[in-house]
């Protein structure tokens, strides 16, 4: 069966049906899926179309990922002679496309980096806990250095270890127990501060709790500190510039590895290449993914800084190799892919354009402050937030009744946005992630279908 052409009500009704007797999907809760289909046939730049030819602007970047848009058919291309040539061959070996695409992921970084390759961001954090744990066992020998430090309402990926070290209760609940290795500490989401405090005069308050963890903790406890530079999924919470930094020198301070989750803020999102180069902080550890390949083929990686690479370098009889394996990481094919992708990146001076855009967006949406609903907007490049409140003091989030009207409302109007994962509590943000290659008329979409979406809500 094939969707690709024409629209065709028989086809599209014998997938649904299939899809309905056999898929288990993520996230949706299939009863829903019995009466309201959304069946995707095909995208090209920043719209995709359904089964019935509607065409929808995707202003999340599929899942915060399409960073150079869809219908590249030159990434298509590479895939296929890439797969003629060798599809796939284990990566205790060298292939071309993986030292190629390491190579380009160490200028990037600005050099002094290795990569090691995985399928996605939550293998990548994974990874780089267990790197991070390995490395502390032979740089600190009869010291038990294995805790990670991270913040509340962070997201970090869907395996254990991950939402283990994410903090977002309500997708941890069904899971639990966990085991502990993860600490958590106050978020640097300015909106809400945990203190009370405002930003200048608050004095870092969120860095001063995360140092009184660790020496709470006991730093010959603890491997690591893990942050997003942006914080994503509890609604684009950007720091203060000069956060990263102070959390860099804590981590220096005590002998901690420095984490960066760049798996969402990576790849030109944030109109630079990594979100944390807009900080000036050099991190042992970076998760990468989504924007590494656009999501034309899945691959990620744990990219991590020589003199943490060194620490694995040795006599084969010290045992001292990273002891981690991935079935696929290294695939020549999605390696391929990637590289061609950041080529595209480059050439077409996305990131730039990200920096572009991001702010005729942002300045688009401040307008949208007029309806009282509004309470904050915010973001960096391409990556916004418009968070929702009943009142603008008390900074009381709307109900997700509420949420969930403006994502149907937009849906309806042609328009795909996200909202934050905060759960109950906190995910009272629509969130924006569209692709680079987004235009100054598909911005003002944006912009007008939330805005009618707002003034809808406001009658009701």
């Amino acid at each position: 069966m094939s969707l690709t052409n024409s629209p065709d009500p028989a086809i599209r009704e014998a997938v649904v049906q299939q899809d309905l007797k056999t898929v288990l999907h993520p996230i949706v809760q299939h009863k829903t899926l019995e009466t309201k289909q959304f069946v995707v046939a095909g995208a090209q730049g920043s719209t995709v179309y359904d089964a019935d030819g509607t065409g929808y602007l995707d202003a999340m970047a599929g899942l915060w990922c399409v960073n150079i848009g869809y219908g590249r058919t030159e990434l298509a291309d590479v895939a296929a002679e890439q797969m003629r040539q060798l599809s796939y061959f284990p990566h205790w070996a060298m292939n071309a496309p993986a030292a190629g695409l390491a190579d380009k992921i160490n200028g990037l970084m600005g050099g002094g980096y290795h990569t090691y390759f995985v399928n996605s961001g939550s293998e990548a954090n994974e990874a780089g806990f267990k790197i991070a744990r390995q490395y502390m066992k032979h740089e600190y020998p009869g010291e038990y250095r294995f805790k990670t430090v991270s913040r509340y309402f962070a997201y970090h990926g869907t395996t254990l270890a991950t939402l283990d070290a994410g903090g977002m209760g309500e997708r941890k609940a069904k899971f639990e127990p966990f085991s502990g290795d993860f600490v958590h500490v106050a978020p640097p989401y300015c909106y809400r501060c945990p203190f009370g405090l405002s930003y200048p005069s608050c004095g870092l308050a969120c860095v001063k709790n995360m140092e009184t963890t660790i020496l709470g903790e006991g730093p010959e406890t603890v491997a690591e500190v893990i942050v997003e530079p942006i914080m994503s999924g509890v609604g684009v919470a950007v720091p203060p510039d000069e956060y990263l930094p102070e959390v860099e020198s804590l981590c220096r301070k005590y002998g901690i590895l420095l984490h960066v989750d760049e798996v969402i803020n990576g790849f030109g999102r944030t109109g630079k290449m990594f979100a944390h180069q807009h900080y000036g902080v050099s991190p042992d550890i970076i998760a990468i993914a989504k924007g590494i390949s656009s999501a034309y083929l899945p691959i990620a990686a744990t990219v991590v800084k020589n003199n943490v690479f060194d620490s694995f370098y040795g006599d084969p009889s010290e045992n001292r190799q990273v002891v981690q394996v991935n079935t696929y990481g290294g695939h020549p094919a999605a390696a391929a892919v990637a590289l061609r992708n950041i080529e595209i990146l480059e050439a077409e001076m996305l990131t730039e354009r990200a920096a572009e855009m991001g702010k005729y967006l942002f300045d688009g949406l401040t307008g949208l402050t007029r309806h009282k609903i509004v309470g904050d907007v915010r973001g960096k490049g391409l990556l916004l937030g418009v968070e929702l409140v009943k009142d603008r003091v008390s900074k009381e989030p709307v109900e997700a009744a509420k949420i969930t009207a403006i994502v149907d409302f937009c849906r309806a109007n042609g328009l795909l946005v996200g909202r934050g994962g905060g759960g109950r509590r906190f995910g009272n943000t629509i969130t924006l992630c569209p692709p680079l290659v987004i235009t100054r008329g598909e911005c003002d979409q944006i912009v007008e279908t939330l805005d009618r979406a707002l003034t809808t809500l406001d009658l009701t």
